[in-house]
């Protein structure tokens, strides 16, 4: 599964989302770090030489026979937390505060290689229990039945909020007779828009961060869970990602773009602050690399992508992230990064470094992967550090891993899937565990029965499970008699603990006071000085609320921070200081800037504050045009921000892999025309674009309807230097008439080439001469 897709629904000011595309992150070579949170221990290595299995077959393996396939460091084991004896085609999990497991199921997706009734409602959510604590799940109830492939999921209080493929909304269900089945049904969130496109392109998430806001990939939309419903906070700059969100102990989101073969982005300033990408981020021909340890024929792309020894060369479906924050695994395993590559069958682990405020991923291990497995139906699809901290794997179990737009007639990987058989293994799954030896697992919660005064001990407790859902249960149930324990220990103070809390209890107890809305300056500016440059970021970030007020005595306060000797506490501040509009914050901000001219994040962080102000003026563009036309382009803007400028960059202008052609300059000279344009969205472009090959052909996008491919194109047409007028003396509604694409030219297209199942090549569409 390599992806999710945009959402329409907001106000004409976030069109210039297109400003901020994902460049390609990864590793940076040169003078690092560690970050202060990491207390690494020595690394254990593996007991024999990486070798690749060449004989391994697409057979179906059984529980033990997989289990025998998985390649790891000395000391790390996989069990088995339920099979397909429970469960099938699963691809997300969550816990509630008991440790009850729900776990979504797409039981309809890929059953065939035309993807033979993928849309029918009869997927499935199931409540999964370990009754005699063994480990391995015994109990299973069907928690939600006839779903429409299920794709987001978040335990909260004794409720499961829920989002289904093709729809934006979201529900909230409740078992209210406690038989392990919901029998109730809420609306939380209900924007009023239909989502569109094959189910790659639409959003993952639900992840309940420390800030106390629900973030999600691909929408440019977070939310707030308050009085039973879901009030969505916009994204200026638009959201991030595809297949998999996650979280580190300080609130830092990690997005991935499988679409652009990205297996790290987004995680260097929160997206409310805007979007913040670095071009020498990614070395591709480093970190992008992946080390399978089985043949990988079934890849998107072709032999181009395959390695002489049959393997799979570089990230392709980069999904389904976790950052280790557990307990119970080796401790220098915690903070690292994870995330899954199902075609490659394995999960990498990286380093998040740490110079001077700048992050990059660096792989642990050279020519190796933390987990890798000879099972070619081995397909990792989410990771998440578990309550019993322990690191959790969802495995499809099947054959085919990508969606059937990219497994068409004339496909390379549609006959590698016929050839090997891999359409026959279907309707299986697995939940696996990663455990190590001599550490065991820990105790089981029981949060849902206890006192609020009991969850404010788990705050600084030694698993972020643990500490997130506590906060988490505090704020739902807006108990206000536990501020003064929250209070004692956001100050270091013992409180209600037996021992004086760390720093990650004193962050959890700020956020938790930040969540009931019981912050107030005296704790906020004594955290401003904590000894823990941590404590001091988010005391910085949780001021934003009172610079929005141009709270003069925060203000004050935060002058003293503006040569903090942590790069993190002063990045924050500059990020929170665009919050007020004080004359005093904005001379901060200016020493700030002034101070730290040698800082590669803050300068990245002014260009990035920079154009989000473009952003706010960026709607004035759209000022000469009528209502309708407006909505046309903004949703445009939307799906291309999300979707399209995942391969061809921002506004157009290419990534640093040259996965697909700039949009802007030459591209659009020569194919600016309607109905070239509307082709390659119907059918797809291949082969060599202007004389140059890509490493992917451009595949189609007709499963859409005729108002989605108008809005992109409409858009497009808008963006890439054709909205000055080329024709003096014309009308303005002429000209724009000319500009954009109706949903009625892309029908008479469709009509006209209905019969056609191949994409087409450029010289085809040079050839035509229509406007």
């Amino acid at each position: 599964m390599s992806a999710i897709l945009s959402y329409s629904y907001l106000s004409y000011r976030w069109i210039a989302t297109t400003l901020f595309t994902v460049l390609l992150i990864a590793f940076l070579s040169g003078c690092r770090t560690a970050p202060s949170e990491e207390k690494a221990s020595p690394e254990p290595g593996f007991k024999t030489p990486r070798t690749v299995k060449n004989d391994a077959t697409p057979t179906y393996l059984n529980t033990e026979e997989s289990l025998s396939s998985f390649r790891m460091p000395k000391g790390y084991h996989v069990e088995v937390v339920a099979d397909d004896d429970m469960l099938n085609e699963p691809v997300a999990i969550s816990w509630d505060g008991n440790g009850r497991m729900f776990v979504t199921q797409m039981e309809t997706y890929m059953q065939s290689v035309d993807t033979t009734g993928e849309h029918v409602a009869t997927s499935r959510i199931l409540l999964l229990e370990d009754t005699d604590n063994d480990g391995r799940m015994d109990k299973r109830t069907v928690y939600i039945d006839k779903l429409m492939l299920p794709r987001m999921i978040l335990a909260v209080g004794n409720e499961l909020l829920v989002n289904v493929t093709d729809t934006y909304d979201i529900y909230a269900y409740k078992d209210t007779n406690n038989d392990g089945v919901a029998d109730e049904k809420r609306l939380v969130y209900h924007p009023g828009k239909r989502a569109f496109g094959n189910l790659e392109h639409q959003r993952s998430g639900l992840d309940w961060n420390l800030d106390n806001y629900i973030y999600i990939t691909v929408d440019p939309v977070r939310f707030k869970y308050r009085n039973n419903q879901l009030t969505a906070d916009s994204l200026l700059s638009g959201s991030n990602g595809q297949w998999g969100l996650t979280h580190d102990n300080y609130g830092r989101l990690f997005y991935a773009r499988g679409g652009a073969e990205n297996a790290g982005s987004g995680f260097h300033i929160n997206p409310a602050y805007g979007q913040l990408e670095f071009n020498d981020a990614y070395v591709d021909s480093v970190f992008g690399q992946v080390w399978p340890i089985v043949k990988t024929p079934d890849v998107q792309g072709g032999l181009p992508r395959i390695r002489p020894d049959t393997t799979l060369n570089h990230f392709t479906a980069a999904n389904g992230q976790s950052i280790y924050r557990g307990d119970h695994l080796p401790s220098n395993l915690v903070n690292d990064y994870l995330i899954a590559e199902p075609v490659a069958r394995m999960i990498r682990r990286a380093k998040v470094v740490n110079t001077n405020g700048k992050r990059t991923l660096e792989n642990v291990y050279d020519n190796e992967e933390f987990l890798a497995s000879w099972d070619m139906n081995f397909r990792p699809v989410n990771t998440y550090t578990g309550p019993d901290g322990c690191l959790y794997i969802v495995d499809m179990d099947r054959g085919i891993i990508q969606e059937g737009t990219w497994t068409g007639e004339g496909s390379y990987l549609r006959k590698q899937i016929l050839r090997l058989g891999l359409d026959k293994n279907i309707q299986h799954g697995r939940i696996l565990r990663v455990t190590y030896d001599g550490m065991g697992r820990g105790p089981k919660p029981n949060m849902l029965n206890e006192p609020t005064s009991q969850l404010v001990t788990y705050l600084n407790h030694p698993n972020g499970w643990w500490r997130d859902n506590a906060q988490k249960e505090i704020v739902l149930r807006n108990d206000q008699s536990v501020i003064p324990a929250l209070k004692e220990i956001a100050l270091g103070n013992k409180g209600p603990l037996n021992e004086k809390p760390g720093h990650l209890g004193r962050i959890h107890a700020l956020w938790t006071l930040s969540g009931l809305e019981a912050i107030d300056q005296d704790v906020l500016i004594k955290s401003f000085h904590d000894e823990d440059a941590n404590v001091r970021k988010t005391a910085v970030w949780i001021s934003d609320a009172f610079l929005k007020k141009n709270d003069e005595k925060i203000i004050t306060e935060l002058d003293k921070l503006k040569d903090d000797a942590d790069a993190d506490v002063r990045i924050q501040l500059l990020l929170s200081l665009t919050n007020s509009t004080s004359p005093a914050a904005k001379e901060i901000g200016a020493h700030l800037i002034e101070k730290n001219k040698d800082n590669a994040m803050i300068d990245a962080t002014v260009q990035s504050l920079a154009r989000n102000e473009e952003v706010k003026k960026f709607g004035a563009k759209l000022g000469a045009l009528k209502p309708e036309q407006r909505v046309m382009v903004t949703e445009g803007a939307a799906i291309f921000n999300s979707l399209c400028a995942t391969c061809h960059g921002e506004r157009g202008k290419g990534v640093p892999t040259q996965i697909a052609p700039p949009l802007a300059g030459q591209f659009m000279r020569y194919m600016g025309k309607k109905d070239a344009l509307i082709r390659i969205l119907l059918h797809g472009l291949t082969g060599p674009v202007n004389g140059k090959t890509y490493r992917e052909n451009m595949v189609s996008m007709g499963m859409n309807d005729d108002k989605w491919i108008a809005s992109v194109l409409s858009f497009v047409r808008y963006d890439m230097g054709m909205s000055e007028n080329p024709f003096p003396g014309t009308p303005n509604e002429g000209f724009v008439n000319f500009l954009l694409v109706k949903p009625e030219e892309v029908a008479k297209i469709r009509e006209e080439f209905k019969g056609r199942n191949k994409p087409w090549t450029w010289q085809e569409l040079d050839q035509q001469k229509k406007p």
